[in-house]
């Protein structure tokens, strides 16, 4: 099983250490994802009460919620033993994260943030419902589409970082029409990761994936989960924007 989100390929739950272990379970990994986002909410609302105080602060926060978050996860990925510790420490940071940049948009549209938690959640759970019903299949030819995207998305914010740097404007902010377009594909990009999600996941429980690898399906659930919240944000953001033009 291959899947866009690199923690989560299927090779991570191969070879792993385990013998008399307790092993994975659906359950357990549903619970610690729960968990994980209680404690990205819970230090998402530090910055976002930051933010709305007018102390400038909040912007530090999220800078070090930012390095640290990426320090975090890439430790996770090498080191699965060590996800019991570092997923909840993934999950603060990206919470800082989160909290402030949610707050920065919310400030220009209010309520923009709630309207994008509940698209994510709507997303997620449409893709859960597919996924579970058959009408998404994680087949060969799926995964190597949505991998293939996947890496054209990725490629898309090299390049727009690096034009930044020219043109003194992102490219990930282009509004209008075209802007709106860009954010529909990078959605539902995002959204098909999840069916790749879910079935790893799923191939993890039936292999017998030791019991700390419920602590690693979460925090890989929640890498999806962030890219597709803050790129709800910036579809809603567009939308915005181009009905006040």
């Amino acid at each position: 099983m291959r899947t866009g989100n690199p923690a989560l390929q299927a090779r991570a739950f191969r070879g792993l250490p385990w013998a008399g272990a307790e092993s994975m379970t659906l359950e357990g990994a549903v619970n610690k994802t729960l968990l994980l986002f209680v404690i990205l909410f819970a230090t998402g609302a530090i910055t976002w009460n930051e933010a709305l105080s007018g102390n400038p602060q909040f912007e530090g926060l999220i800078v070090v919620g930012g390095l640290g978050g990426l320090v975090a996860a890439i430790a996770t990925t090498f080191k699965r033993q060590w996800s019991p510790v570092l997923a909840p420490v993934y999950a603060a940071l990206e919470g800082l994260v989160l909290g402030g940049i949610s707050a920065i948009f919310n400030a220009q549209y209010p309520g923009i943030a709630l309207e994008a938690v509940g698209a994510t959640l709507a997303t997620m759970a449409v893709m859960l419902v597919a996924y579970r019903s058959g009408v998404l299949r994680a087949t060969p030819a799926f995964q190597r589409g949505v991998v293939a995207a996947t890496g054209g998305v990725l490629i898309f914010y090299l390049v727009s970082w690096i034009a930044s740097f020219f043109l003194h404007y992102s490219l990930m902010m282009v509004g209008g029409p075209i802007g709106i377009g860009i954010s529909l594909v990078i959605v539902g990009i995002a959204a098909l990761n999840l069916v790749l999600d879910f079935a790893v996941i799923e191939d993890g429980v039936a292999s017998r994936a030791p019991k700390y690898m419920e602590w690693y399906a979460g925090f890989s659930l929640m890498v999806t989960l962030v890219w597709l919240y803050i790129e709800m944000l910036r579809l809603l953001f567009r939308i915005q924007e181009m009905l006040r033009d």
